[in-house]
């Protein structure tokens, strides 16, 4: 997944802003940290302001592994 589609995704998250959708960005999220590190994640939580939206906290509200199969 590019960092592009990544943020086309928590876009739409943040857009719709439900509990599944917090659960969604979440997991988003877990794959970047996977696939890009942690200092990535962080840097989209605070790009889209996910604390506010979702209380998504910087590497600490994140599955340690997940897979979006």
């Amino acid at each position: 997944m590019t960092l592009e589609r990544v943020r086309d995704l928590l876009r739409l998250q943040t857009d719709f802003g439900g509990s599944y959708n917090r659960a969604s960005a979440r997991r988003i999220l877990a794959e970047v940290k996977t696939e890009f590190g942690a200092e990535i994640a962080t840097q989209l939580i605070i790009e889209f302001n996910l604390t506010e939206s979702f209380g998504i906290k910087p590497d600490r509200n994140l599955p340690k592994q997940t897979s979006l199969l």
